[in-house]
């Protein structure tokens, strides 16, 4: 075993390559790396002619690639090949022999060899070895990236467990936030006073350890100040090793200059996972653009679901030449477990519309049979704007007003409607919205009308229409999560609609109460 290291300027600056050589020949090892000499190829070498000694090298000098020859004294380069891919499925191998006939080359590829070279014509090896390394960085680049999209997809169905089991949490912790408001309301009982103030504190200490299990799921969105051409130039160096030969990718970037407030990792594993799909849905080859330019969104370019905020927005598109998709799968193509691939998970792309979601922005995508298909995100870059009406009566007391209190789940309707009692309303509970029609037609219509979005039996929607059709033409305040914002296109018309978020906290449903009700008076 003889080791020996190829010395050259340009091992200056290009990283020194690991060769193990297995031969017997010392002048045919060394006419061998006469070739890489003189290609400037750095190198550092260790020779080896036996199992032992070979096996010994893949375990502790670690080689790049390895050369060798066919036949050895008691050894032989086909199961020095088996040990090797026994060891590494892709460091390269390339025989170096003089006795390689045509059927047997065939055979060493078939079995797993790189390439091969004829001892007597070497003038290509230099060429096969740079080629043989970049192709295996390239497939072991491949399987970083979706080793790390399986992971980040697999983190994405826990953050629909726990999303699912957030929605759970809340509604049980959402009658202790009530009790907790009335409790301490009887300040002439000091002992009542603080229980309702130990209620209320751990029901608030469940509540952010929801929204903390919730942020640890999905990845909570750092605020940073992300630069275009870095976001870009991390997403060409993952890329690099994911590209086959066949698919041409090229990069746009209208303003690599650019920066805006955004989370860098996000938007590159959002990026990346588009990028992998539209090469995977080109199997034979293709053209793969990615390319940014600025767009200024109306009003009326947002969708059903989608927060409506026009101005000026950042688009990147991810567009493929692949065969494109048909109406049947874009209608689920952001369902959560819908793919179209046999080791699919299904929610990759629902995990890049939530990432542009969290940035406020859009996805649109707009893909036909034979005409490829385009993604396009959209992120804001100005600050949407925040609610200015900031402006809340003190005086939260009501006076003796009808209120109907439509909710399904009976301790919170009976906290509600305590509480609102307390404050001096007539409240009125109705478990349904069957129960509240018929309380409607008992007792006439209400002054004002508070109604849960997440009824199941009959619907919060349809309880809202069947109110109107009715002679109901004052204000309702909808409960509605969040997470699950009331769609403005499935509600019927009514002037004086007003949402308040759950878990129901007092102060700001009494507020919202004194500003629906004024808003009736002023319309009267």
């Amino acid at each position: 075993m003889a080791e020996h290291t190829g010395s050259n300027e340009t091992s200056r600056t290009m990283p020194v390559v690991r060769v193990l050589q297995v031969e017997d020949n010392h002048l045919d090892a060394e006419l061998v790396l006469a070739e890489l000499d003189d290609d400037g190829l750095p190198y550092e070498v260790l020779l080896v002619d036996d199992e032992a000694h070979f096996s010994a090298a893949l375990r502790d000098f670690k080689p790049h690639i390895v050369l060798s020859d066919l036949s050895l004294p008691g050894f032989s380069g086909q199961h020095a090949l088996e040990l090797l891919r026994r060891h590494d499925e892709d460091l390269p191998f390339i025989f170096v022999s003089a006795t390689l006939g045509e059927e047997a080359a065939i055979e060493a590829l078939r079995n797993g060899a790189t390439d091969y070279i004829l001892k007597q014509n070497p003038a290509r090896l230099a060429s096969a070895v740079r080629r043989a390394l970049a192709e295996a960085a390239a497939r072991r680049a491949s399987r970083r990236a979706e080793s790390e999209l399986i992971r980040a997809q697999r983190f994405e169905s826990l953050a629909m467990l726990a999303g699912g089991l957030s929605h759970d949490l809340r509604n049980l912790l959402q009658p202790l936030l009530l009790a907790g408001d009335s409790l301490q309301d009887y300040q002439d009982d000091p002992r009542l006073a603080r229980l309702g103030k130990l209620v209320r504190d751990c029901g608030k200490r469940g509540l952010d350890m929801v929204q903390s299990m919730l942020s640890f799921a999905r990845g909570a969105r750092r605020a940073e100040q992300v630069r275009l051409g870095e976001l870009f130039s991390a997403l060409d160096l993952l890329m690099q090793g994911s590209v086959p030969r066949s698919v041409a990718m090229e990069l746009a970037i209208e303003d690599p200059e650019l920066t805006f407030e955004g989370n860098h990792t996000e938007l590159q594993q959002c990026l990346l996972n588009l990028c992998l799909n539209a090469i995977q849905a080109m199997p034979d080859g293709g053209r793969l653009r990615i390319q940014t330019s600025q767009a200024e969104l109306p009003v009326d370019f947002f969708m059903a679901g989608e927060q409506p905020h026009s101005g000026h927005y950042l688009r990147i598109s991810v567009i493929d030449s692949g065969p494109g998709m048909d109406s049947a799968v874009l209608e689920h193509l952001f369902e959560p477990f819908f793919t179209t691939k046999e080791t699919g998970t299904g929610l990759g792309l629902m995990s890049c519309k939530r990432i542009v979601g969290s940035h406020g922005g859009v996805m649109r995508v707009d893909s036909a049979p034979g005409r490829g298909t385009r993604f396009d995100l959209y992120i804001p870059l100005e600050a949407l704007a925040a609610d200015t009406d900031t402006a809340l009566e003190e005086d939260l007391d009501g006076a003796a007003e009808s209120v109907l209190v439509v909710v399904e789940e009976a301790g919170q309707l009976s906290l509600l409607v305590d509480t609102l009692d307390a404050y001096g309303y007539e409240a009125h509970a109705s478990q349904s919205g069957t129960a509240a029609l018929q309380w409607i037609e008992a007792c006439g219509l209400p002054d004002l009308v508070v109604l849960d979005a997440d009824m199941n039996l009959f619907t919060g929607v349809r309880t809202l229409a069947a109110l109107i059709d009715h002679g109901y033409a004052g204000a309702v305040i909808l409960l509605a999560r969040p997470d699950a914002p009331p769609d403005p296109n499935e509600l019927p018309s009514l002037k004086n609609l007003f949402v308040v978020d759950k878990p129901v906290v007092t102060q700001v449903l009494l507020r919202t109460l004194r500003k629906a009700l004024q808003a009736v008076a002023s319309n009267a």
